[in-house]
């Protein structure tokens, strides 16, 4: 066994690590933002700011990654490989570097640069879904993230999903890019019930869900990490008037509690929009229960919480199926995938 086991989840928006000592308990958990948009010197910047060293000789780094569908990348081949070219060297040249190649298996990095780069590409998902299984029997869970969702039947204890990549879970809806921080109002709803009448929303990125959020205290100030869309501030007013924008009267709407109205109905139809994705996904086998208990992760599971209720079904959030220390089990169900990711290189030696 190696002294630490570190799980690495490389998104488009967030770099999210886990470390787990050789008993493979979580011994820590750190989300950074790292908008690979701007390039993958990004990558480098977020890893100089983790509060745990990285460079371990004894250690084990099991890698997973969305950051490659960045569209500075030429491809997503291009990106998984110059996402495990910066890696590299910011590890210590003696640890176990282990890349989660999905279907593939594991990969060592030449391997998932190389031939293997699809097979690793936005395989986060298939970590978390395999990790989790081995928890529950049947069970849907749902990863809220702050760009997008995903849905993922257990049944049995196995992942019996109908899509395979971005491409075929897209089109069965298992994938629904909306999340609760960087998605644009405006691509969840386009009317809202507004002083006695439907008001239609301009089709700009004048405000985000994170604005929903902020309005409704869901977003807690440390998970709440990227620029706002006009690079101002976080606070209510703020969120006010870039929600009010939407609507075309910003003048007139800074009132925190009427846009907080607002905020609600948006927050209600996003609500809508990953719950009616759930319904498809868990009709595909109307017979089994697997659709009775929703494992919720991501920094949005407030929203799978919300669903179970509405549904009737049985709720547990992903830090209580790991029986998670308290003390970070926030942080745990926020970086679900590098924590399961971790797990699942310990649970293979």
């Amino acid at each position: 066994m190696a002294k630490h086991y570190f799980g690495w989840d490389i998104g488009g928006a967030h770099l999210k690590v886990a470390k787990l000592g050789e008993d493979g308990a979580i011994v820590s958990v750190q989300q950074i933002a790292c908008p690979l948009w701007r390039g993958v010197g990004e990558l480098s910047r977020a890893c100089a700011l983790l509060n745990f060293d990285i460079a371990e000789s004894d250690a084990v780094h099991a890698v997973t990654m969305t950051g490659e569908l960045c569209d500075v990348f030429d491809d997503r081949a291009d990106g998984v490989k110059q996402i495990v070219d910066r890696l590299s060297p910011l590890l210590n040249d003696r640890a176990a570097v282990r890349i989660y190649g999905g279907y593939d298996g594991w990969l060592n990095p030449e391997q998932a640069a190389g031939r293997y780069a699809l097979s690793v590409a936005s395989a986060n998902w298939l970590a978390l879904a395999a990790f989790t299984a081995e928890l529950i029997g049947d069970g849907v869970l749902i990863d809220v993230g702050s760009t997008t969702t995903d849905i993922i039947p257990i049944i049995n204890g196995e992942v019996q999903c109908a899509g395979k990549n971005d491409a075929s879970r897209l089109a069965c809806e298992e994938l629904v890019y909306t999340g609760v921080v960087r998605t644009p109002v405006i691509a969840v709803c386009r009317a809202v019930p507004f002083r006695g009448r439907w008001q239609h929303m301009a089709a700009e990125n004048f405000a985000t869900m994170s604005d929903v959020y902020r309005l409704l205290g869901y977003i807690e100030e440390q998970h709440d990490l990227m620029q706002t869309a006009d690079l101002r501030g976080k606070d209510l007013p703020a969120s006010a008037r870039r929600l009010g924008r939407m609507l075309g009267c910003d003048q007139d709407t800074e009132n925190v509690t009427e846009m907080s109205r607002v905020a609600a109905f948006i927050a209600q139809a996003q609500c809508a929009l990953i719950g009616n994705s759930v319904s498809l996904t868990t009709s595909r086998e109307p017979t089994r229960r697997h659709n009775q208990l929703m494992v919720g992760a991501g920094v949005g599971r407030f929203v799978v919480e919300q669903l179970a209720r509405s549904t009737g079904a049985d709720y547990r959030s992903f830090d209580e199926v790991i029986a998670a220390d308290s003390a970070i089990a926030e942080e745990i169900s926020i970086a679900a995938p590098a924590v399961a990711v971790a797990k699942l290189a310990w649970m293979a030696d």
